[in-house]
């Protein structure tokens, strides 16, 4: 049902890097790129991430209780998506570890604050 989530940003070519370098840990990378946007993917037809500078020309602001989520494949691969955004930049926001039963998460906040999360479900 999700075809892409957008996330603002005040510096597109600082946030492609971050992200370009990040995503790649989860096997994305660039789908689409435009004078506004940045796009990443791991299939054509799959939901994308993006970043993109604000239509209306205000500074970019995150939403309190906003955040993304992305999938992982494994509880490794969520501890070294963390561990690679905190080493880009980004700050975190809670350490790798489960929450609830069946929930292995790790949290922080990319260069301009926004809120992510790395997921992956434990059966």
């Amino acid at each position: 049902m999700i075809a892409y989530t957008t996330l603002g940003t005040r510096d597109l070519e600082r946030a492609g890097r971050f992200y370009d370098a990040l995503l790649t840990e989860l096997g994305a990378q660039r789908a689409m790129q435009f004078d506004r946007m940045i796009a990443w993917g791991t299939d054509p037809v799959a939901p994308m991430f993006a970043v993109c500078l604000p239509f209306d020309g205000q500074t970019a602001s995150c939403g309190n209780g906003t955040m993304i989520s992305l999938a992982a494949d494994s509880t490794a691969t969520v501890d070294r998506v963390h561990a690679k955004a905190l080493s880009l930049g980004a700050t975190n926001e809670g350490a790798p570890g489960m929450r609830g039963p069946n929930f292995y998460l790790a949290y922080f906040r990319d260069l301009d604050g926004n809120k992510l999360a790395v997921f992956h479900g434990v059966s």
